[in-house]
């Protein structure tokens, strides 16, 4: 894998991050932005996933093991490779854990519509695993800290109110191979790193197989699309497909709803999220 992200990052260097300074910025925001909520322990979901070992991994340096608990929530169809790559990441840092298995509830709740899509499945278990992790903030006196990455957060490709959410998230303003990048960096276990990102939903879920592209390609193309605000023609210009263009636009356009609070309908002169936006840091 590592062969493959040098060549990827020679290949896109615009891609590539300073990676002792990006990890030492996000550390230190993370820090400050949990401490600022009045909080000093943080807790999270744990995959077996990059994403989700990246953020354990900055959890750590941020705010030592001892603050810091994981929590894995299989359901029956997992993949026990899965659980064994989030054991490790466990062992690794020493933090504490929790495994709680989601079946019963997801089972209990399909029960009554056994035709369910695999997507319907998937969503449901996304968003009872948040609800655990809240749960478990309470519990611990803990904030949730969120595993999504920016590459997810433009496509959308997430469920909403489910992994998408969190207090904190220091992965979204990363994109995939940036993810990739710092968790190489920081040393998260090379079972890890090497396997194929999926959201471990449903048996042999993979997002590039599920998305129908790489993560490289479409973090190449939003890099240009966005970063640097270039026209279709322009991107047409620099090599991207026409359907690869439009797929992505659409998925950026159609999936702002998920990138933002809940609309709230404007009625008075300071509506909350509107006009009502102060600093939180002047309050505390």
């Amino acid at each position: 894998m590592s062969t493959q992200l040098e060549e990827q990052l020679l290949a896109a260097p615009y891609l590539a991050l300073d990676a002792p300074l990006a990890v030492e910025i996000l550390t230190a925001a993370l820090k400050e932005e949990v401490e600022k909520a009045g909080f000093r322990k943080v807790v999270l979901g744990l995959s077996g996933g990059i994403d989700s070992a990246l953020s354990l991994y900055l959890a750590v340096r941020a705010f030592g093991k001892d603050n810091v608990i994981a929590v894995c929530m299989p359901y029956r169809t997992s993949s026990a490779s899965s659980l064994t790559d989030a054991e490790e990441a466990i062992s690794d840092t020493g933090v504490q854990s929790l495994k709680v298995d989601i079946s019963p509830q997801i089972d209990a709740y399909f029960e009554f519509m056994p035709d369910a899509t695999s997507l319907r499945k998937g969503n449901k278990m996304a968003r009872e695993r948040m609800t655990i992790l809240y749960d478990l903030s309470a519990h611990f006196g803990a904030l949730v800290i969120g595993t999504s990455n920016r590459t997810e957060l433009l496509l959308g490709y997430g469920t909403q109110f489910g992994d998408s959410a969190s207090a904190v998230n220091p992965l979204g303003d990363l994109y995939k191979t940036q993810v990739r990048q710092l968790s190489k960096f920081i040393g998260v276990p090379r079972s890890i790193l090497e396997k194929a990102p999926s959201a471990d939903l449903w048996e042999d879920q993979t997002d590039e197989k599920e998305l129908g592209f790489s993560y490289f390609d479409v973090d190449r193309l939003l890099y240009h699309l966005l970063d640097r605000r270039l026209t279709k023609e322009q991107l047409l210009e620099q090599g991207f497909s026409n359907p690869l263009i439009e797929q992505v636009t659409q998925r950026i356009t159609r999936n702002q709803y998920k990138r933002r609070m809940p609309l709230i309908l404007k009625i008075s002169n300071r509506t909350v999220g509107v006009d009502f936006r102060y600093l939180r840091d002047w309050g505390l």
